[in-house]
């Protein structure tokens, strides 16, 4: 395995990612029902900003470190999430990973299934792990996914963050995508991607509006005119979340992705994402920000 997050944790696309993560899933809580959380590639759970790997990029520098030391009431979770794993420290020394965050998020009647594929990362999942209520698997990211919907409970929310080594890995969680949402039918996915490669990125939204899944929320944040390069601290990324049939809870303002692709910061993509779940919350509706 070439990719390893512990190099990224904490980054300005992790700002991005786990606040909006949050604000959906506390969204989606405020019906009483249970939830079933999924994390299909799951990583270590927790890093630690002080070690080598995260210091020799400094990504977190312009994610978790600026957005601490920030006041927006608006992302009061993601700053609590973070430091409820950095007890009485004043800059954040571990930042969680989703499996973290989500198990935090968890109310008695909620559940939350993760999956590391690759050995030695699964091994230290299930020691971060070991102190909340999850299950840790040690599986294929996509049998898992397909193995685990529909779950015990009506609701969810799938997490898909793929290292995107393998040459098939869109393929793969298109075709994966397509079978989960033919089987639930109340199931959230969120799926995270990189933005290096255009060409094949267009490729992808094209096998992606073939499957018809009528609610979408697409965020990307560009901030390079053509591909990204390779050695900078600020990388492009997308996340799409795909609503099932059923899915009437959340919405999202329109002004999210204008501002992501108005290459505005990704702390205040970040902002304006949680403030448009949160408005919805109010509103009791969803509106479909379908950017294909």
């Amino acid at each position: 395995m070439n990719y390893r997050h512990s190099f990224h944790a904490g980054n300005s696309a992790d700002v991005v990612k786990h606040s909006l993560l949050i604000a959906l899933v506390k969204a989606l809580q405020q019906k009483q029902g249970a939830l079933t959380l999924i994390d299909t590639h799951a990583g270590c759970g927790l890093y630690d900003l002080n070690a080598e790997d995260a210091q020799r990029t400094g990504e977190s520098l312009l994610g978790v470190s600026r957005v601490s030391s920030a006041s927006d009431p608006l992302l009061n979770d993601y700053r609590a999430a973070v430091q409820a794993v950095n007890v009485a420290a004043a800059e954040p020394h571990f930042y969680p990973g989703s499996p973290r965050i989500l198990a935090q998020l968890l109310r008695p009647q909620d559940a939350l299934i993760v999956n590391e594929k690759h050995p030695e990362d699964a091994r230290t999942l299930r020691r971060v792990m070991r102190d909340t209520s999850a299950a840790v698997h040690e599986r294929d990211a996509y049998e898992f996914w397909l193995a685990m919907v529909p779950p015990r409970s009506s609701r969810g929310v799938v997490v898909v963050d793929p290292p995107y080594e393998q040459t098939d890995e869109r393929a793969r969680i298109t075709a994966s995508l397509a079978a989960a949402n033919r089987k639930w039918a109340h199931g959230v996915t969120v799926i995270w991607y990189p933005l290096k490669d255009r060409a094949t990125h267009e490729r992808w939204k094209e096998q992606l509006r073939r499957l018809s899944i009528p609610k979408l929320l697409c965020l990307e944040h560009w901030l390079y005119d053509s591909d990204q390069p390779d050695d900078v601290l600020e990388r492009e990324f997308g996340l799409n979340v795909f609503f099932s049939r059923r899915q009437q809870v959340i919405y999202c303002s329109s002004n999210l992705v204008a501002m992501s692709r108005r290459n505005h910061s990704p702390t205040a993509v970040a902002r304006e994402g949680v403030r448009g779940f949160r408005t919805g919350l109010e509103a009791g509706k969803i509106a479909e920000c379908n950017t294909f």
